[in-house]
């Protein structure tokens, strides 16, 4: 079937992204690893419902464990601990928090008992646990839906403690979508009680949906969120630690308006003082941190044409305008791999502070110019 071989595509995954979380230094935050649990548990649940679809259950009964745990219970205590965690409220080291997992305690023992009366008849060696049972398997129907409503709102009240808005908007946007999952969920469970629609095809497209959706959405927003926060500590140590400059004209725009009529403009050297205008513009503005800068916009700067600028930087480097720029990009990396202040940030984040556009030509270039990778740069030098 269709419908069953992408939800064995959503598990997987699930599994994939889960493990990436969890093993991967650009995610390392107790926060993530609460979202690769709960992670972990969605395709856990979709697992479930694969089996149920499949008819496993019956073939392995041994498998029915699976179907025994509520991992809704689980799933949505590990989203809670995700966002308390990522918000930093101080309610995260509370150990009040272990009561969110009683839920998920009780419905696992009473299914224990469920299974030991299939197994040896436990219900009809007394009457009493028989009453007892048949009770708690009755109070189970309403305890699962309070539970999920019930953290839903208490997890949403958290989310107002984020001090960063582009934070606090994709928490928003994974609890919507998480909510829209188990409110649909609830919902189904109702209409199949008091009306006859048979709606189960319809709750597990969108059990699908959302769930490859929650999935999108963690990952982009851990990964959006990680590297502005290494850019904003990245750039607040190189803020840091680079003097401050004025921008008052400095004596080679003088010199170069004084010449400008007589200067040689045929004369490639590193004497040419266009060419030492964009040293300087590199060095000490370090416009290379701009990751807009092209040809036109130096020109501009310098007052020549781009077809200019290319000559000059062809015949005196033998090397072309990207490449040149990107020469001062790779000796920037380098100095923040060399300083241990930059240890706890991300290369990538790195790469990208040094206007990098994406991992691929941050990694290409780098190894163009060292003969190495940045990772074993880094570990070469540590």
């Amino acid at each position: 079937m269709i419908l069953t071989a992408l939800l064995n595509i959503a598990i997987f995954q699930g599994i994939v992204l889960g493990i990436i979380i969890l093993k991967s230094p650009l995610f390392k935050s107790n926060a993530n690893k609460f979202l690769a649990y709960a992670i972990f548990t969605l395709s856990l649940l979709l697992l479930n419902l694969v089996f149920e679809i499949v008819k496993i259950y019956s073939e392995i009964p041994f498998l029915r464990i699976i179907d025994n745990i509520e991992w809704t219970y689980l799933f949505l205590v590990f989203i809670f601990l995700f966002i308390v965690n990522q918000v930093n409220h101080p309610i995260k080291d509370s150990i009040k928090i272990r009561w969110l997992f009683v839920p998920f305690l009780y419905n696992f023992i009473i299914n224990i008992f469920n299974d030991l009366d299939k197994i040896i008849g436990l219900y009809t060696i007394s009457k009493t646990v028989n009453i007892n049972i048949k009770f708690l398997n009755f109070l189970q129907l309403f305890i699962l839906p309070a539970f999920i409503l019930s953290i839903l709102i208490y997890t949403y009240t958290f989310i107002k403690f984020s001090k960063d808005k582009q934070e606090k908007r994709w928490i928003k946007i994974l609890w919507s979508l998480i909510s829209t999952i188990f409110i649909s969920f609830i919902l189904g469970v109702l209409i199949r009680l008091f009306f006859t629609y048979d709606i189960s095809y319809f709750m597990k497209f969108l059990a699908l949906l959302v769930t490859l959706l929650i999935h999108w959405t963690a990952y982009y927003g851990i990964f959006k969120y990680r590297l502005a926060k290494d850019k904003e500590g990245i750039n607040a140590l190189l803020e840091k630690k680079t003097p401050s400059t004025t921008h008052k004209k400095s004596s080679l725009d003088t010199n170069i308006k004084l010449k400008k009529n007589t200067a040689n403009l045929d004369s490639f050297t590193k004497d040419n003082l266009y060419f030492k205008k964009l040293e300087s513009l590199c060095k000490d503005n370090k416009i290379y941190r701009n990751s807009t800068l092209n040809r036109e916009i130096t020109a501009n700067k310098l007052g020549i044409s781009p077809g200019y600028l290319s000559q000059l930087i062809n015949a005196i480097t033998e090397k072309n305008f990207a490449n040149y720029i990107n020469d001062y990009r790779i000796e920037a990396v380098k100095e923040m791999i060399l300083d241990s202040d930059f240890d706890d940030y991300n290369l990538l984040s790195i790469g990208l502070e040094a206007s990098f556009t994406s991992k691929t030509t941050f990694y290409n270039a780098f190894k163009k110019a060292t003969g190495i990778t940045p990772n074993a740069y880094r570990k070469a030098h540590k």
